[in-house]
């Protein structure tokens, strides 16, 4: 028969496991407020409710999550898509290629925060080898779940486990002892999902999720200097030359004037503007293939946005805005 505490334990873990599952509300909000509940019920001592919050555990995970995101604002994972590139003809090896990198940096990082890193790059690879997304996330995350078995610090878990040994025997386990089974295991989940796993995935449609990682391009202004490799070149020549980026080039302002249409033949010259859309990286490998420079003063590219039927302006939200809220189409 079970006792009061016992059942009300199984029915907030069977509750917690249905919120998460549900996905209606963020997933620390849940693990919370079963925490609060738990207090209320008398099943957690009131001076034990927050104790986890001081476990070595959390304040690893927290830690890791800081320096991941610094490595994202840093820009250190562009070229991580450029390394993929060579990969993509082969669905094996862009699949392996992926998980490979997730695995590697899991082992060293967060597995959580490895998988937040290369989201945007997995949905990006997809997109410009024409595959389902789903073909590269899922193995993705399985690549990041299995490197974090190589390391100490790579998941929770084993910093939970090798936190509870120092309490029992008095020796906590150290940094690379999980590696000799970890390594084997990840190597061989590895293999099995370059050769055989992404082939088991159910391919769907791109799905809205998508758009929220995606990184999408950007409006970039760039000068023309007097010694750059493109300078004295058509358009046409300019293109074939970067080829590589996939970069478009919108406009083109020369003596504070845009050119109404700028044709195939038309020369750049030194001290032009250029207006290019193209995704980050390709804005580097644009850059560099023409040798035309970021403008300093970016204040031409209004003029170079603009035209006989629009213009494009940039606006703030107020905080007391009505649009707060609202959607695109609303």
């Amino acid at each position: 028969m079970l006792t009061f505490e016992q059942a009300a334990i199984f029915a907030i873990l069977a509750a917690l496991l249905g919120m998460l599952a549900w996905g209606r509300f963020r997933y620390d909000v849940i693990a919370f407020s079963a925490l609060i509940l738990s207090v209320l019920l008398g099943l957690v001592p009131t001076s034990e409710a927050f104790s986890g919050f001081g476990h070595p555990a959390t304040v690893t995970v927290a830690l890791v999550l800081i320096i991941s995101r610094a490595l994202a604002d840093s820009g250190a994972l562009d070229p991580v898509s450029r390394l993929l590139k060579p990969l993509s003809g082969s669905m094996s090896g862009q699949v392996g290629g992926l998980a490979g990198i997730g695995a590697l940096m899991s082992a060293v990082m967060n597995n959580v925060g490895a998988l937040g890193l290369l989201m945007p790059v997995a949905l990006k690879s997809a997109t410009k080898s024409g595959r389902a997304a789903g073909l590269l996330l899922m193995p993705l995350s399985f690549g990041c779940i299995l490197g974090g078995l190589v390391t100490l610090i790579g998941t929770p878990p084993n910093i939970i486990v090798a936190s509870y040994r120092g309490e029992a025997l008095g020796e906590s386990f150290q940094m690379f002892d999980f590696t000799p089974v970890g390594a084997v295991t990840a190597l061989a989940g590895l293999c099995f999902m370059a050769l055989i796993g992404w082939r088991l995935i159910p391919t769907r449609g791109s799905s809205e999720a998508e758009g929220f990682f995606d990184l999408g391009d950007y409006l970039t202004e760039l000068s023309v200097e007097k010694d750059a490799k493109g300078a004295g070149k058509t358009r046409r020549e300019v293109e074939e030359i970067t080829a590589d980026a996939n970069a478009e080039i919108v406009a083109l302002l020369r003596n504070g004037q845009r050119l109404p249409r700028l044709a195939p033949y038309e020369v750049f010259q030194p001290g032009d503007h250029v207006l290019i859309e193209a995704a980050p990286d390709d804005i580097e490998s644009f850059a560099k293939a023409s040798g035309f420079v970021l403008a300093k003063d970016s204040s031409k590219a209004a003029d170079l946005l603009e035209s006989s039927e629009g213009e494009v302006m940039e606006a703030a939200v107020p905080p007391q805005s009505p649009l707060l809220g609202r959607t695109l189409g609303q």
